[in-house]
C-alpha cells in the first residue's frame, strides 16, 4: 500500500471493506461515513475517492464499496438548487 493512500484512508476502513466477503451496500455506506465524517486530510475529499477508486476500485469494479464511492462522487459533482433569494438573485 503506498504512503498517499495510507494517509487518505489512515484507520484502513476502506481497505478493509473491500476484504471483507459478503459485505453488503448498507454496510459499506456505514463505512463511507465513518471515513468520510473522521477524515483529516488537506486533498480535497472528492480527489481522496478518487484516488481510493483507482486504488481498490480498479480490481474490484462490483464491489458495493466502489459502488458507494461512486455514487459519492456523483452527489458531490450534481449541482445542487439554492433556494431562497441567493436562488433567485445569485
Amino acid at each position: 500500500m503506498t504512503d498517499l493512500i495510507k494517509a487518505i484512508d489512515p484507520r484502513g476502513l476502506i481497505r478493509e471493506s473491500y476484504r471483507i466477503d459478503g459485505i453488503r451496500i448498507e454496510e459499506c455506506r456505514s463505512i463511507f461515513l465513518d471515513w468520510a465524517l473522521f477524515d483529516d486530510h488537506e486533498m480535497p475529499q472528492a480527489e481522496r475517492i478518487k484516488t481510493l477508486l483507482t486504488h481498490f476500485g480498479a480490481d474490484a469494479p462490483e464491489h458495493p464499496m466502489t459502488e458507494v464511492m461512486k455514487l459519492a462522487l456523483d452527489d458531490a459533482a450534481a449541482p445542487k438548487r439554492r433556494g431562497g433569494r441567493k436562488g433567485r438573485v445569485g
